[in-house]
C-alpha cells in the first residue's frame, strides 16, 4: 500500500473510532446504524480495510458528521501523520479504489463466475 493510502486509512480509522467513542457507540451499534457488519467496522478501525464512498457516507451519517470530515486529520491524528494535501488525498483514494477493484476482479476470475 502506498504511504499516502496508508496515511488516509489511519486518518479515517482514527476519526471513526474517536467519533464513535465520543457518541458512546460500540462497534456493534455503529454496525447496526450503518448496515455494515461489526467485523467490517473492526477492520476499518484497524486499518485493514478500505471502504466505498457509499460506506463512508453511511458512516458519516451514523456519526453525525459530513463525509469529508472523516478524511481530515484532527488533533488526535495530527501527531501521527502529516496532513495530506487534497491532491494527495485524491491520489491515495484513486489508487486504493483501483487496487480494490483489481482484487475483486481477480477474485471473480478465479471463481470462474
Amino acid at each position: 500500500m502506498s504511504s499516502g493510502a496508508e496515511k488516509l486509512r489511519k486518518i479515517l480509522s482514527a476519526n471513526i473510532k474517536n467519533r464513535r467513542k465520543t457518541l458512546k457507540l460500540s462497534q456493534e451499534k455503529l454496525a447496526e446504524a450503518t448496515e455494515l457488519s461489526a467485523q467490517t467496522i473492526n477492520d476499518i478501525e484497524g486499518c485493514r480495510m478500505w471502504v466505498s464512498d457509499k460506506s463512508i457516507i453511511k458512516l458519516a451519517e451514523a456519526l453525525n458528521v459530513e463525509a469529508y470530515q472523516l478524511l481530515i486529520p484532527t488533533g488526535e491524528t495530527d501527531g501521527l501523520l502529516p496532513p495530506l494535501s487534497p491532491v494527495e488525498t485524491l491520489a491515495a483514494l484513486r489508487q486504493d479504489i483501483k487496487k480494490t477493484i483489481d482484487e475483486q476482479f481477480e477474485s471473480v476470475l478465479k471463481r470462474g463466475v
